[in-house]
């Protein structure tokens, strides 16, 4: 049997494709984005590199500057450390949260890094609670992929079990950082206020004191 060959086609050029014109709320939220971008701590990342040690693997981490001294102070005072070793904890902390079997993955490593420094925590305590909701957030997203890979119902339901005990806690840790970063502060709540004709109504702190004001209110 002769196979005959099919007749080739002449090439066509592809048409230039326009460019996109970008809208006004495109444009706006393309300003919103870089005014945030601006705004935000000049936090570098780290660098993951692992080895073998006797058997077992090692990560190593490394501040991603050019100057590295100065790379992790940027670190320091973006995760509100005040010391070389918080530093060190911290990002050993994060490692762990970024670790799948023997390795740590960088990209979790630096997601991880960017929601504590996201936080702008004020203090270590914020930093490590920052660290928590971090670790959080990752188990649940796991837990989630895990209930979507259930093959029984069972599996499922246990899945769905753990999946919402990680999203209480990670609701509760928001509201003890809120807590805590209002401590201190006093309010005022006024749900009903009447005033008689002729009145004036006072809503807020108000301080009586000797001196100049009260000698003239007499």
């Amino acid at each position: 049997m002769t196979v005959v060959p099919m007749p080739k086609r002449a090439k066509t050029a592809n048409p230039v494709a326009k460019p996109h014109e970008p809208t006004a709320r495109e444009l706006a939220s393309q300003a919103a984005y870089a005014k945030r971008r601006e705004n935000r701590r000049p936090v570098p990342q780290i660098k993951v590199s692992m080895s073998e040690d006797g058997g077992s693997r090692v990560a190593s981490l490394a501040v991603d500057h050019p100057d590295p001294a100065l790379g992790y102070e940027l670190l320091a005072e973006a995760v509100g450390a005040d010391s070389g070793t918080f530093l060190a904890g911290t990002l050993d902390s994060l490692a762990k949260v970024a670790q799948v079997g023997s390795v740590v993955r960088e990209g979790e490593m630096n997601y991880a890094l960017s929601m504590v420094c996201g936080l702008r925590p004020k203090d270590q305590i914020e930093a490590t609670l920052g660290v928590q909701m971090a670790a959080i957030q990752m188990a649940t997203m796991n837990a989630a992929m895990c209930m979507g890979q259930a093959k029984t119902w069972k599996l499922k339901e246990s899945q769905e079990r753990s999946l919402n005990r990680l999203a209480r806690t990670y609701v509760a840790q928001v509201e003890a950082l809120k807590r805590y970063r209002s401590k201190g502060e006093q309010r005022v709540i006024v749900e009903r206020v009447n005033v008689e004709k002729g009145g004036q109504a006072i809503v807020g702190n108000v301080a009586h004191g000797g001196g100049v004001g009260e000698e003239n209110d007499r």
